[in-house]
């Protein structure tokens, strides 16, 4: 029973990464690529000053995108767990899911088509006579890339924190207030240590996606905000730099390994100061 998903994994996860990690360890020729170890690649990856800045803004973005994910992700999950009725709660989950019933593609679509200089952000102020012109700054910045990652991947957010507020005993929360505590510090001791879990999982799932896409800053950026995989795809693609491409690839999976190691190390530390 574990060969067939074994051998999914392996297609589509190990071969794809090792091709990736062996290209990026070969040199480039003009339109060919030549079968050369080298660590030339990886010393133009951290010599290129564009690649430090796109990373840069790339982890910053990311960091943006999860916070206000997670932040505005755990009222909806503390919500859906302690105050809606245990027969509501299917009916609450099936509309979180909504979305993933339409492409990832469209959903940026249609942000274009509501930030967007004649959008229907602009169009329902105009018609309600509280601007002249229309407001140029909601697209094209990156407060408009956050704000469509984190609509994007809201769900993924939600989902396994309502998870983690679900497996909390609630004999533990009545005895917190039999013992004197207020609402907000049993919420403090007591369901938010007992939560991180589905919190870590939020930020993770959030966080490590929104490092690698390129449609978001594509489209809802107009180009001129690109991101480490905008840098990728140029690499990859229009130049045809397989090898560099490569080398970018794997220095930002390896930032990305550490920042999350680093997270969960920190994780477990905040997690056994408060027990």
């Amino acid at each position: 029973m574990i060969a067939p998903p074994l051998l999914y994994a392996v297609l589509m996860l190990a071969i794809p990464l090792l091709t990736i990690l062996t290209f990026s360890f070969i040199r480039d020729g003009y339109q060919i690529v030549i079968w050369e170890l080298t660590l030339e690649n990886y010393r133009a990856v951290w010599a290129d000053q564009i690649f430090r800045a796109l990373m840069l803004r790339s982890l910053g973005v990311a960091m943006l995108v999860t916070l206000a994910t997670v932040v505005l992700a755990f009222p909806v999950a503390y919500f859906l767990s302690f105050v809606v009725a245990p027969r509501r709660k299917a009916m609450w989950i099936f509309l979180i899911t909504i979305p993933f019933w339409t492409s990832y593609l469209i959903r940026v679509f249609l942000w274009k088509v509501i930030l967007g200089y004649n959008g229907v952000i602009n169009s329902g102020l105009k018609s309600l006579g509280l601007i002249e012109q229309p407001l140029s700054f909601l697209l094209y910045n990156t407060g408009s890339i956050v704000v469509t990652l984190a609509h994007a991947y809201a769900p993924f957010a939600i989902l396994p924190i309502y998870v983690a507020l679900e497996r909390i005993d609630r004999s533990l929360l009545e005895a917190g207030r039999d013992l004197g505590e207020s609402r907000a510090m049993t919420f403090w001791r007591v369901t938010l240590p007992l939560a991180m879990p589905g919190v870590l999982a939020a930020v993770l799932i959030v966080f490590i996606p929104t490092m690698g896409d390129y449609v978001t800053p594509t489209l809802i950026g107009g180009g001129k905000i690109p991101m480490v995989a905008n840098l990728i795809q140029a690499q990859m693609l229009d130049i045809d730099n397989k090898p560099l491409g490569s080398a970018i690839a794997v220095t930002a999976m390896l930032i990305v390994t550490l920042l999350a190691a680093l997270f969960l190390l920190l994780n477990r530390r905040f997690l056994r100061v408060r027990t």
